[in-house]
């Protein structure tokens, strides 16, 4: 069975990267058309001279052809989302758009670099790129509709399994259910001062003419952003934390805020650049500090509760529901949920690199001594962590398994209906292909009869 259709990208982002030379010397033609769509031949060397570029040109088979095919699948998709009416809105468009363009800022190296090579402005770059962005999303949607519905029995899940080879069914790794008691340290007033301090002594001296990018990189404790001069690329409300978005979105043109205070910590914010409801801001983040009295307290604190459970004293239950401090998990005993699966089991590659190490050296039942990590916030937390169950490494199977083998099956089932929606659609659709490429070996009869 044909694989279902790969998440192409658009022609324009494969052309960013192709050799500007090459483009220039190809002689356009169109090679097909689908519904109102034309594809030209420019289109299908760009992909082509990408995937040679990254080594990704199939082993067999005329990558030419494949590439073609995979376009008029998109263009089929796109016609039929315009038949029904689908539409996506401009601020998903926005938000896609952003994310790529950054991508490729990061890339060439600058977007003066992107201006350069595109010979246009930034602004003008987005204007050429909206709408096969648009249309991607719309192809996208419409895949979505086609198979949105598709359920899966108990019964259509256990004859998959039956069905399916043992040696081709997925290896599990070892995985974990944890439970975790989990304290937050308070910062002393003195730490915030600090900190507060730190970040107005640094706001005095870009008012009086030092370059915020520069002391961004040197001082900001944002790790994603820090690098690139505290820029955070261009954001909606509903992306950025509440009380930042309401400071930053208040800004006019290469304003700096007053401190902002967030879950985060605190920040001074430069405005960039805004685009109606999406702004571009720069920040410095800097965290009040820890004291050591704090840390010795969540530790000591941590290593009583650890003693008096291991001497059955106190069930890890009752101690989470009475210590922990993560409101999540303290009312179930502790017991950690998965985010990317809904379940309790992780594997070791699912959780933060402090807690794996703890975990890795632990037996089923074993309660951990107290550690430092970090939260979702970056800000210090103290644990403690119970092993509850060790589920060992092995091939899927139904009595451990089974939402993964239900997803597999439901997979199947939905590139089935998929194949069969575009071999019907490929009868009722207008489609012309030039003669240069109706030698090819394509997986759908695209020059069928239509009715």
């Amino acid at each position: 069975m044909r694989r279902f259709l790969r998440p192409l990208l658009p022609v324009f982002i494969f052309s960013l990267m192709a050799p500007v030379a090459a483009q220039q010397k190809m002689i356009d033609q169109i090679v097909a058309i689908v519904g109102e769509s034309i594809i030209l031949e420019s289109d299908i060397e760009s992909q082509y001279l990408q995937m040679q570029a990254q080594g990704a040109l199939p082993a067999s088979g005329d990558p030419k052809c494949m590439i073609l095919e995979d376009i008029m699948t998109q263009k089929l998709l796109l016609h039929q989302a315009k038949v029904d009416s689908l539409v996506v809105d401009d601020g998903q468009v926005e938000r896609e758009l952003d994310g790529r363009l950054e991508y490729f800022i990061r890339q060439i190296g600058s977007r003066e670099k992107l201006e350069q090579y595109f010979r246009k402005s930034y602004l003008e770059i987005r204007e050429d790129f909206k709408e096969p962005v648009r249309e991607q999303l719309l192809t996208q949607k419409m895949q979505s509709e086609i198979i949105s519905d598709i359920k899966m029995t108990p019964s259509e899940v256990r004859d998959f399994y039956r069905k399916t080879p043992k040696d081709s069914l997925p290896e599990i790794p070892t995985r974990y259910v944890l439970q975790q008691i989990k304290l937050n340290p308070p910062y002393s007033e003195a730490a915030r001062i600090e900190a507060r301090q730190k970040l107005l002594d640094l706001r005095k001296r870009i008012i009086e003419g030092e370059n915020f990018a520069t002391l961004a990189i040197l001082y900001s404790e944002d790790p994603g952003s820090s690098s690139k001069g505290g820029d955070l690329g261009f954001q909606g409300r509903a992306e950025l934390d509440k009380d930042f978005s309401q400071a930053a979105f208040s800004l006019k043109k290469n304003q700096v805020s007053p401190i902002v205070e967030t879950q985060f910590g605190y920040h001074i914010i430069q405005m960039l650049e805004r685009q109606g409801d999406r702004i571009r801001v720069r920040h410095i983040l800097i965290k009040p500090k820890l004291s050591d009295d704090a840390v010795a307290r969540a530790n000591t604190l941590l290593d009583s509760i650890a003693q008096q459970i291991r001497a059955d004293s106190m069930t890890f239950e009752a101690a989470a529901w009475k210590f922990s401090q993560d409101e999540e998990t303290r009312a179930t005993g502790g017991l950690l949920i998965n985010p990317a699966s809904g379940d309790t089991r992780f594997d070791l590659s699912q959780l933060d690199r402090t807690t794996a190490s703890v975990v890795s050296k632990m037996k089923a039942g074993e309660v951990s001594d107290p550690f430092q990590t970090m939260d979702m916030a970056g800000n210090a937390v103290f644990k403690l962590i119970k092993v509850k169950e060790i589920i060992p490494a092995h091939k899927a199977n139904l009595e451990l398994d089974y939402d993964l083998l239900q997803n597999l099956a439901r997979s199947g089932k939905q590139q089935e209906v998929f194949l069969n929606w575009i071999k019907e659609k490929v009868t009722t659709t207008y489609i012309r292909i030039d003669p240069s490429y109706q030698g090819c070996s394509f997986s759908y009869n695209w020059l069928a009869t239509k009715g």
